[in-house]
């Protein structure tokens, strides 16, 4: 795998840290998550609960962001701890956490004591606005990022407020920016020896997500208008309610051709037919009456069959998905996206997989999500090479848990 032979010491928690580790976990690095039953994962203690039973290893968001990982139990408000973390830190290539600035460093791991344990070590730290500025100290989750990067100004429908959109963007978007951000510095290293400090703003790699309306209002000095689902270089160009309890289908006609072949196979020749909307402005001013036309015709019919009819005309449809559809899909089962994964307390699940694969270097996941310190034993023998009775002294001082 890629990055067979890395090691990594997370300290990360929540979303996006685990998020990044999780990419580097799915490219075959050795991810050593430290966590403590004193201060559980968030993610341990949110549903779904396998069975509906809760339990800090039972919960499906943090098995399915922790897959392919190791986890030392480590309480970091031990005195003790400190020796054992920068013990391990002296084995790792790789450090990641996502605490406020600052936290690490009044921990006693901040980049420079981690750097003269071992000078050519990576850390990435992916704090919610950065290690320098007026804000660094603030705390964040993603869900306030959203707001803040400007994403729910432009979220919602014309003439309405501001909405909040059905994910915490700032999560995930950091997460995947911090694993790039990690697989450059490794690569830097490969050709120079050097380590180095990676400070990664959550607030900017959220707003890196809307640049069009940022250089809108660079450019121009206005502020994009929400307009729901709607496109100003397509009409139609939305969600549409079909037959069914909460059923829906995506449509968009990307330019006059395909107006005209949607026109006609939902019975409206008399629209494609009309000069008025034979251009993109036309249909712009007509927007309400094409789509009123539009869902009296998806609206007798499944999204399938919807779907089914418009590909068949060359136009673009897809039903909207619930998460059954998307665990039933044949494509993405027989492309390997999902994977069942025998967990040592809630049994065999399916969790999402990795969605690359590469063709040098086959890429799986190795492991179900690890039991709070499932592998403290292991990293303390193995890894820093500690005897019995020193993990045994460690345990019973409360080092270890």
């Amino acid at each position: 795998m890629p990055l067979s032979g890395i090691r990594v010491a997370d300290f990360t928690w929540v979303w996006a840290g685990p998020f990044c580790t999780l990419q580097l976990a799915h490219l075959g690095a050795e991810v050593i998550r430290v966590e403590s039953a004193a201060r559980p994962c968030v993610t341990r203690l949110l549903p779904p609960w396998a069975e509906g039973q809760p339990g800090l290893n039972r919960s499906g968001y943090f098995n399915q962001y922790n897959q392919g990982k190791y986890s030392i139990a480590l309480d970091l408000k031990h005195p003790d701890a400190l020796m054992v973390a920068k013990d391990l830190v002296r084995h790792c290539d790789i450090v990641c956490e996502n605490f406020a600035a600052g936290v690490m460093e009044r921990l006693g791991l901040g980049y420079e004591a981690l750097r003269a344990i071992r000078p050519d070590i990576i850390m990435i730290s992916m704090s919610g606005y950065g290690a320098t500025g007026p804000e660094r100290e603030y705390v964040s989750y993603g869900p306030a990022q959203v707001p803040l990067s400007g994403l729910s100004s432009l979220t919602g429908y014309r003439g309405y407020p501001p909405m909040h959109v059905g994910i915490s963007y700032g999560d995930p978007t950091a997460g995947l920016h911090a694993a790039f951000a990690v697989l450059a510095a490794l690569w830097h290293r490969q050709q120079t020896g050097e380590g180095q400090f990676i400070d990664l703003s959550q607030w900017e790699t959220t707003i890196a997500v809307i640049p069009e309306a940022i250089i809108e209002y660079a450019w121009h000095g206005t502020q994009p208008e929400r307009n729901g689902n709607r496109d100003p270089m397509m009409v139609p160009h939305g969600v549409f309610r079909c037959a069914g309890e909460q059923r829906w289908v995506a449509i968009a006609a990307r330019d006059d051709v395909e107006w005209q072949r949607l026109a006609v196979t939902i019975g409206r020749p008399d629209l494609a037919e009309d000069p008025a909307l034979a251009t993109l402005a036309g249909r712009l001013s007509a927007v309400e009456l094409i789509e009123r036309a539009v869902e009296q015709w998806t609206s007798q019919r499944s999204p399938l069959e919807v779907t089914q009819a418009l590909q068949a005309a060359g136009v673009a449809a897809f039903p909207c998905y619930d998460s059954r559809d998307l665990a039933e899909d044949e494509h993405l089962r027989a492309e390997g996206f999902f994977v069942e994964l025998e967990h040592p307390e809630v049994g065999k699940k399916l969790h999402l997989g990795i969605p690359w694969k590469l063709c040098g270097s086959p890429c799986f996941v190795k492991r179900p999500a690890p039991l709070l310190g499932e592998h403290t034993d292991y990293v303390l023998r193995e890894i820093l090479n500690y005897d019995d009775r020193r993990i045994e002294g460690l345990r019973a001082s409360g080092v270890l848990r």
